[in-house]
């Protein structure tokens, strides 16, 4: 079935985020967290060092509707460079403003708002923000104002 989902790289606190995230969500892990100590011996990839063996290889985590959210931590041991960057914006569509207010504000909780939420020309009740750990986030609710 085909989905749509975003893949988000941390430096080394994917877990700590996904924690936030879950509990925002309120929803459960698809599967087990997959570490970088549970990676096969292979002679085409090097063990993981010891310092990154507990980290995140891959997470998933439903949001709204079909939507998944995964995640990795992105070692320097293995060859990964993490940049915070604001090339990918999570926009997400509830269904109730109500739901709207609860999101935008547990998310944006001790990160960067850009755009408060609020009615915006295109009929939407609308925001945009960064969250604390720097990633980007569009509320677009299309419920009309009561």
């Amino acid at each position: 079935m085909a989905r749509v989902s975003t893949y988000l790289n941390f430096p080394r606190n994917t877990e700590e985020a996904f924690a936030f995230y879950k509990s925002v969500f309120k929803t459960e892990y698809v599967g087990h967290i997959a570490r970088f100590g549970d990676i096969p011996a292979s002679p085409d990839c090097p063990p993981a060092a010891e310092a990154d063996k507990n980290l995140v290889m891959h997470i998933a985590l439903p949001t709204l509707g079909e939507h998944v959210l995964m995640g990795t931590d992105s070692p320097e041991s293995m060859g990964f460079t993490c940049t915070k960057g604001n090339n990918v914006h999570i926009n997400l569509e509830p269904d109730t403003r109500e739901e709207a207010d609860r999101l935008f504000n547990a998310l944006s909780a001790g990160g960067k708002v850009e755009m408060p939420i609020q009615d915006m020309f295109w009929g939407a009740y609308f925001g945009s923000f960064s969250d604390k750990f720097g990633i980007n986030w569009m509320i677009n609710c299309m419920q009309p104002k009561q």
